[in-house]
């Protein structure tokens, strides 16, 4: 008995306790405001949303989901109640050297350029959060230079709102613009959003992905200028793309002003009709699923009214509807229950045909499998690569590439935990091939960014090892080695 054996009430207290109570006062103050009904309307449309998936938002790992889903999407979408005029002011400073009038498009004052400033957001189309790298130069003009941190303020203030990458630019370039009145403002941004999973699970050529496929990102950028960044025959706009550039940014010269992204939000594609106001995808569906989905829509819509954001506002009208096509990918079903014969009835005898099975010494692989999976704890995704191993213990029998990534598939699509999934997929291949089995997965999770912890950049690297491979030190070295040749 003791500590380990009272799990369910330890994660009530931290969830509870003094630590939570503080971040909520934080937040109050930084202008999410009380919102008790509000937080209150959020929990009850995701328990909503997690009945529509066939989950029980009662069992042990779902319970406090409501309440952490509420408080990420408050938390994520602030800005909406922050005032620029509020952060700037008291922040500009006079500097005696640089010209009154003039400024650098007259020969003096100087640019300065704030780079690699990390945020996220919320995409506007299908309300999964984003990253962005954002960049910010500006021109000081009459003897105003503002604190530098200002800048990312400022920027982030804009990021928490439900956003799409260029507008996100425009409005961080013409609040800064108009709170410093310098000579001019650029902005650039880079920005990353998760692929739909149907894309990673057609990928059959894992090892020609490209990094970023592989992690599964869509990235675009976007920009926006004003002043004398705008000037053709200027200079000013080509120093900040070199300053940039040095950090390894490279945005075209003739992108100072793009006036649409396109193709950003890989959820757009979904073929949809108009209907009460709301988008519904054109296809024929039994009336206890329609009833279900439909429910589930007006669950993310009253999220969004929740949130302060008018539902029917042009940019959202779809957004309910893509929000719930995105959960339906992690539908709960009983498809691991039918792993285990597919595998078995794919076993083959061993021979060089699949191009993504490896052969070192006795061990087999198959490297660099891009999955998406929905982490159950906050509904957000959580997505990256799998790497298989296992020891070739039936005379010359090895599994498919295309069954393997058909497997990975299938566990990763539903509401999981990245523990669970790696030991899933290594029990289901040490089933058939019991000599031994290794897997590594190496996951970005979103809610890693997107909430309060916000560690851009972090990533989870998880390890199940059974059989053979848990007393084979030098097998376990050699597997290790070849997913790290792969990744060079």
């Amino acid at each position: 008995m003791g500590a380990l054996d009272a799990g369910c009430c330890f994660e009530d207290e931290l969830d509870d306790g003094f630590l939570e109570d503080a971040a909520e006062e934080i937040g109050c103050e930084a202008g999410v405001g009380s919102g008790s009904d509000s937080a209150r309307a959020i929990e009850d449309a995701v328990r909503v949303l997690l009945q529509g998936l066939g989950e029980d938002h009662e069992r042990e790992g779902l319970r406090r989901t409501p309440h952490r889903v509420a408080k990420a999407f408050r938390e994520g979408t602030r800005g909406y109640k922050q005032k620029v005029k509020d952060i700037v002011q008291g922040a500009l400073f006079p500097e005696a050297g640089l010209d009154p009038g003039i400024g650098h498009a007259g020969g003096a004052g100087g640019l300065v350029v704030v780079r690699d400033i990390n945020l996220f957001s919320y995409c506007e189309s299908c309300l999964l959060p984003f990253s962005i790298q954002c960049h910010v130069g500006y021109v000081p003009l009459g003897q105003r230079v503002v604190g530098l941190s200002k800048l990312s303020r400022v920027a982030d203030v804009f990021a928490r709102r439900l956003q799409d990458p260029q507008r996100l630019a425009n409005e961080i370039c013409s609040a800064l613009q108009s709170s410093i009145k310098p000579a001019g403002v650029a902005v650039a941004l880079q920005c990353w959003h998760i692929q739909f999973p149907e894309s990673l699970r057609c990928s059959s050529d894992t090892k020609n992905l490209s990094r970023l496929d592989r992690q599964g990102w869509v990235k675009v950028s976007a920009s926006s200028s004003s002043g004398v960044f705008t000037e053709e025959k200027g200079s000013v706009w080509d120093n900040f793309l070199a300053l940039l550039k040095l950090r390894g940014v490279d945005i075209e010269a003739g992108d100072m002003n793009l006036s649409h992204v396109p193709s950003w939000c890989p959820l757009e594609f979904l073929e949809t009709t108009l209907c009460n106001g709301h988008y519904t995808k054109s296809s024929t569906v039994g009336k206890n699923s329609s009833k279900t989905h439909a429910a589930m829509v007006a669950a993310v819509a009253s999220i969004l009214h929740s949130l302060g954001e008018d539902p029917l506002r042009k940019e959202l009208v779809g957004t309910p509807y893509r929000y719930v096509q995105w959960l339906m990918n992690f539908k709960s079903s009983n498809v691991d229950l039918r792993l285990n014969g597919l595998i078995r009835r794919e076993v083959s005898s061993f021979s060089v045909t699949d191009e993504n099975v490896t052969r070192l010494d006795e061990i087999l692989s198959v490297l660099n499998i891009p999955f998406c999976s929905q982490c159950e704890h906050h509904l957000l995704p959580f997505h990256g690569v799998v790497h298989i191993g296992y020891l070739d213990g039936q005379e010359g029998k090895c599994i498919e590439g295309s069954i393997l990534r058909s497997m990975v598939h299938s566990f990763a699509c539903k509401l999981q935990v990245q523990e669970r999934l790696t030991r899933n997929i290594a029990e289901a291949v040490y089933s058939v091939f019991n000599s031994g089995v290794m897997v590594v997965v190496e996951a970005r999770h979103i809610c890693m960014i997107s909430r309060g912890i916000e560690k851009v950049g972090s990533s989870t690297a998880t390890i199940a090892v059974l059989g053979q491979f848990s007393t084979d030190p030098l097998a376990k070295h050699l597997f290790l080695q070849t997913i790290a040749n792969s990744t060079c």
